[in-house]
């Protein structure tokens, strides 16, 4: 059960994939005070712990090779003694080709599902395009989690591939979060500096007063501890754990915050500490107040805290870690932390280079519009075109239904009916008055004076 746990650890780690717990035997470390009397929610042995999403695209299928491998006793036995180096060169993806059978087989269906998911994806995105003739071994090759060359069985490259790939995408992960965090700001300052340019200069005014108002009622906030200190840590001990400040131990509050009791503190947890020094700043229900800023004020603070303690930058903190870290004068004499509104997220360059990259692309969406406009223009040209040769096939066909209706009723309406024969004989006697002569061999009708139908033939 703890290998499991220390397993399921690695998934919201956003560096060391899989195996970073693995790699440190820590016993349970004994503490004075039981954690079922603390305040909140009471620790259930064995209960299942909620693995955080990763935020990866191929999460679902990172966490299902995970659960298939950690079945394998030989897998554990050679994660238990891997280092960090052989888990990152794929040394330890070699290992693979030893599991047994039933596990093999269900990584074989693993990836199958994967790329089935993979490939349905493609599709969609390429019939929103209406594209077709779509390659997708070749468009496979984008996702660098699995082989695309072997579609059908998980091998070793497989799993070393998937390592490699998640440990650079969490690398990155906070990174990206920072840019796009920056990215809204500048939107934002944008947008309100657009808005004022709409407004005459008495409600330029007041907006202007507004928004500085705004900004200070914001900056207004009690003391925000230093995070990792021991006035933050200690803050947490008494308001959330409802314990004595003067009580306070690093070695119990560690295993308090253990929430998941596998020897580290996981940086969800971390960032859980952060929430009372959070709540001084912002609060949902002022208007002055960005909950988006909040968020990247969190992950500031577990950033921080991870780089003072975090000696072999894993993205986990040990026990041990964390006592050394409760040694240092800055744990004692904090420098004062400085929250989001005390600094400068962006300068006016990195505006204006943002704005100029905004008009690019409204500049090219509104080419894009007026394309789409004249194709629409000329397809509803073409389409008014075939209506009216429709319409004139139409008519067209109503008048020769007219035509042949006439010429088939008599004056009255009634209809005209010419028994067989006689269509021939009127013709002949046409020819015969005309004086025309008659082709050879052709058989003339006359009338006789009774009135009776008598036929003469001429030698």
């Amino acid at each position: 059960m703890m290998f499991q746990m220390r397993w399921r650890t690695i998934l919201p780690q956003q560096c060391v994939l899989l195996v970073t717990c693995l790699l440190i035997n820590l016993e349970a470390v004994p503490i004075d005070i039981d954690k079922t009397k603390v305040q909140g929610e009471p620790h259930v042995e064995g209960a299942k712990i909620e693995t955080p999403d990763t935020g990866l695209y191929y999460d679902e299928y990172l966490k299902q090779v995970i659960d298939v491998l950690e079945t394998d006793k030989h897998f554990r036995e050679k994660l238990q003694t891997a280092d960090i180096e052989e888990i990152k060169s794929g040394k330890l993806s070699k290992e693979l080709d030893l599991v047994s059978h039933h596990v093999r087989t269900r990584l074989d269906e693993l990836k199958r599902q994967e790329v089935a998911r993979l490939r349905m994806l493609i599709k969609a995105k390429m019939d929103s395009f209406q594209d077709t003739g779509v390659d997708y071994q070749a468009l496979l090759k984008q996702f660098e989690h699995l082989n695309h060359q072997n579609p059908e069985t998980f091998e070793s490259k497989d799993l070393d591939m998937l390592i490699k790939a998640a440990t650079s995408d969490l690398e990155n992960y906070d990174k990206t979060r920072h840019d796009e965090f920056k990215k809204y700001e500048m939107l934002k300052e944008h947008e309100r500096r657009e808005y004022l340019k709409t407004l005459n200069e008495e409600k330029r005014r007041e907006e202007e007063s507004k928004y500085e108002e705004m900004k200070k009622k914001h900056g207004d906030h009690p003391k925000v501890n230093h995070p990792g200190s021991k006035d933050q840590l200690k803050e947490v001990w008494e308001e959330s754990d409802g314990l004595d400040p003067n009580d306070f131990n690093p070695k119990t509050f560690f295993k308090l915050h253990d929430v998941n009791n596998d020897g580290f503190l996981d940086e969800q947890e971390l960032e859980a500490l952060f929430t009372k020094e959070l709540e001084k700043v912002y609060d949902p229900k002022n208007e002055e107040d960005d909950m988006v800023e909040m968020e990247e004020e969190r992950l500031r603070m577990r950033e921080h805290v991870m780089n003072e303690i975090d000696v072999n930058k894993d993205r986990l903190v040990t026990l041990h870690e964390f006592l050394k870290s409760t040694e240092k004068k800055e744990f004692l004499e904090p420098d004062s932390w400085e929250t989001l509104d005390q600094q400068q997220v962006f300068t006016e360059e990195e505006l204006k280079e943002f704005e100029t990259h905004i008009l690019q692309q409204e500049d090219e969406l509104q080419k894009k519009a007026e394309n789409l406009q004249q194709q629409k223009e000329e397809l509803q040209r073409q389409h008014d075109q075939l209506q009216a040769q429709k319409q004139e096939l139409q008519q067209v066909m109503e008048q020769r239904k007219l035509q042949q209706g006439s010429s088939l009723s008599g004056p009255a309406g009634e209809l005209k009916f010419q028994p067989p024969g006689e269509h021939q004989v009127g013709n002949a006697q046409n020819h015969l008055a005309g004086d025309q002569p008659l082709p050879p061999g052709h058989i003339p009708v006359q009338e006789t004076a009774a009135g009776s139908d008598h036929v003469q033939i001429h030698p």
